[in-house]
């Protein structure tokens, strides 16, 4: 029988929350939650009118509950025999006891800004072979300025950015005009972005870097706020053999009002939750066949120079002329498996008529195929129906240069 490896970095058993704080917990490991971290509820807004922002540790936002973490398993089951191996310090050890003949890899990294890197340079140093993207990919793709570099350099539409790593360089922002949107340069699952993240003014946006740089001791990442739609193309495959699953659209007018139109962490774990459910996503977009082409092209454009393999997912945001461009792409696409924890790329699964089960066995088959590795097991699947648009077609017909 195939083994296995199936890596991992697990939550804590319960989320650290700021005893003052009304704020609901991560609703992503709403099963670890102990009692003390006190119950769900709805937003509560500012005495100003705006959203209040909640005291929240998101220390382990990436990681994944043990609902995610048995699903999986569960999932992968059928093609072999599933050995869990949490990405803990003694991960190389275990690794070499367990001897997988293939890895499905979701573990996140445990710390730096190339940790989502660590178990794939280990699996390769091992000789192993694994899901998903390679060691330099992960990086690249947390590292939120070097990506959109690499972006910009193939032509693919990006909102214009600095790299910040101190208050001295603000100085010429002083003479621009705003919003401006901040986030720090290596983090995922929305960490650090929150409310505060749209700047109006220049003041807004030197208190909100210091605050970066001081919280997440990293270099923030200053963008020009795109003012447009918000969408994510969950992308499968390799090569050419491309396909981007049902697209998703956000839906900000149900944001708490007040709430600024943008996804950050509030909008994904805080005022959405299993028992206070927010009608933030629309599946498939309700958006016409151009502009879904568009979206369709510019995501497939950009996991293929960053080099992404099997899955990932790509964020993007329409500009004030419309053209989409990218936010982020993850290699690592949350998978959470319950439909009320609205994981992005499961819920293009499902519209494309995919279950969790089969999603799971379907990227561990794309990174068996790339690999050579055969699971006797394995069920015959057939082609996904949607294809991406012709990769040739030329960037300036969607405005770009």
């Amino acid at each position: 029988m195939t083994r296995i490896g199936f890596a991992f970095n697990m939550k804590p058993t319960a989320t650290a929350v700021d005893a003052s704080s009304t704020a609901p917990p991560n609703a992503s490991c709403a099963a670890d939650l102990t009692a003390t971290t006190g119950s769900l509820s709805p937003a509560v807004e500012s005495s100003a009118g705006g959203v209040a922002e909640f005291s929240i540790d998101d220390e382990f936002a990436e990681w994944d509950s043990i609902e995610t973490i048995d699903a999986v398993a569960d999932a992968l089951a059928p093609l072999g025999e599933v050995i869990r191996l949490d990405a803990t310090d003694d991960f190389p050890r275990r690794l070499l006891d367990a001897r997988p003949d293939i890895v499905f890899n979701m573990a996140e990294g445990r710390r730096g800004p190339n940790r989502e890197s660590h178990v794939p340079a280990i699996l390769e140093f091992m000789g192993i072979p694994y899901s998903g993207s390679d060691p330099f990919t992960l990086s690249l793709c947390l590292d939120k300025a070097r990506t959109k570099e690499t972006l910009s350099y193939y032509g693919i539409p990006t909102a214009p950015f600095a790299r910040i790593t101190s208050l001295s360089q603000l100085d010429p922002f002083a003479r621009r005009s705003f919003p401006a949107f901040v986030k720090p340069a290596h983090e995922g699952s929305s960490k650090g972005i929150t409310e505060r993240s749209i700047c109006a003014t220049y003041e807004d946006l030197r208190e909100q870097v210091a605050h970066l740089l001081e919280r997440y001791r990293q270099p923030a990442l200053v963008e020009s706020f795109l003012p447009g739609e918000e969408f994510t193309c969950a992308i499968m495959g390799n090569g050419d053999d491309l396909t981007v699953l049902p697209i998703i659209g956000m839906r900000f007018e149900e944001l708490p009002p007040g709430a600024p139109p943008i996804f950050g962490f509030e909008a994904k774990w805080v005022w959405d939750t299993r028992e206070h459910p927010l009608s933030l996503y629309e599946c498939p977009a309700r958006i016409d066949a151009g502009l879904r082409e568009t979206l369709e092209h510019v995501a497939f454009r950009a996991y293929s120079v960053l080099g992404c393999r099997d899955w990932a997912r790509v964020d993007l945001r329409l500009d004030e002329r419309g053209v989409p461009n990218v936010v982020e792409v993850n290699p690592l696409p949350g998978i959470a498996p319950n439909p009320d924890d609205h994981s992005c790329f499961p819920m293009a699964a499902r519209a494309a008529g995919i279950g969790y089960d089969e999603l799971m066995q379907r990227t561990l088959l794309l990174a068996a195929a790339r690999c050579g590795v055969e699971l006797p097991s394995a069920p015959s699947y057939g082609r996904l129906a949607r294809r991406t648009p012709p990769h040739g077609m030329p960037l300036r017909d969607f405005g770009t240069t």
